[in-house]
């Protein structure tokens, strides 16, 4: 299993994933779930994977061979993010059928994907495709997307996040999320991909990978677990009629 999560808010775009593939107790790998493509002053774009590894590696790479062989369309071409993620959602649909014809087995190759981006002066956009090509677009009612292992990270960002929140705080709270769910699910793990893209830079970002043995992580993980044991003490004690 895995974990994504993607924001759009109005400062920019943050991506976290996590790195985990197992297929089994005694099969645990790692493998990268966040990619980006761009070009400087143009378009960046990242798309992030969760379910069938062998699928979504296959999405990326024919989504590379298009802008290798300069195939039209492709990411480089397109003009629009709406027009990223018809192509993405195409190729996902074409790469299942390819595998097989029966509808019935095609949810053993399911996997959705998260895409993100902006392409020159246009607006910011994240999108959410699902298996079979379709896919919904963030909104700033609802400025963030799940796939994967997310329900035990989903409460703070539900509670928290908000589409005016600075870069800054967002990536607080999705560290939390990535922490609530690691300490509540093996199939998530170390280590986190993470990458900020600021809204109209058109700038391809570095991104971090986050090891189990970085600082800030682990600050923001045992600070976490004392303001919940603290809030939890700070709540009044429920009345008489709660304990019959």
């Amino acid at each position: 299993m895995t974990y994504c999560c993607a924001l759009r808010l109005k400062d920019g775009l943050v991506f976290i994933s996590d790195t985990r593939t197992n297929a089994g107790v005694d099969q645990i790998s790692v493998f990268r779930k966040l990619y980006t493509f761009g070009v400087h002053q143009e378009r960046f774009i990242a798309i992030q994977t969760a379910g069938n590894l062998a699928t979504t590696q296959a999405v990326i790479g024919y989504l590379r061979n298009q802008i290798a062989l300069k195939q039209e369309p492709n990411l480089y071409t397109v003009n629009t993010m709406f027009e990223v993620a018809q192509l993405v959602g195409r190729t996902l649909r074409k790469v299942i059928q390819d595998v097989t014809e029966d509808t019935q087995e095609q949810s053993n190759y399911y996997c959705s994907l998260l895409v993100g981006g902006q392409i020159e002066d246009a607006e910011l956009q994240l999108y959410n495709i699902y298996p079979q090509g379709n896919f919904i677009c963030a909104t700033k009612d609802t400025p963030f997307f799940q796939i994967g292992e997310s329900k035990y990270g989903k409460p703070i960002l539900d509670r928290a996040l908000t589409y005016d929140m600075p870069l800054d705080e967002a990536i607080r709270c999705s560290l939390i999320s990535f922490d609530s769910t690691l300490r509540s699910n093996v199939s998530v793990g170390m280590p986190l991909d993470l990458l900020v893209y600021r809204v109209d830079s058109l700038k391809i970002p570095q991104g971090k990978r986050i090891t189990s043995e970085d600082a800030y992580f682990h600050q923001i993980s045992t600070q976490w677990s004392e303001t919940l044991r603290r809030g939890l003490h700070e709540i009044p004690k429920p009345s008489d009629d709660y304990l019959l």
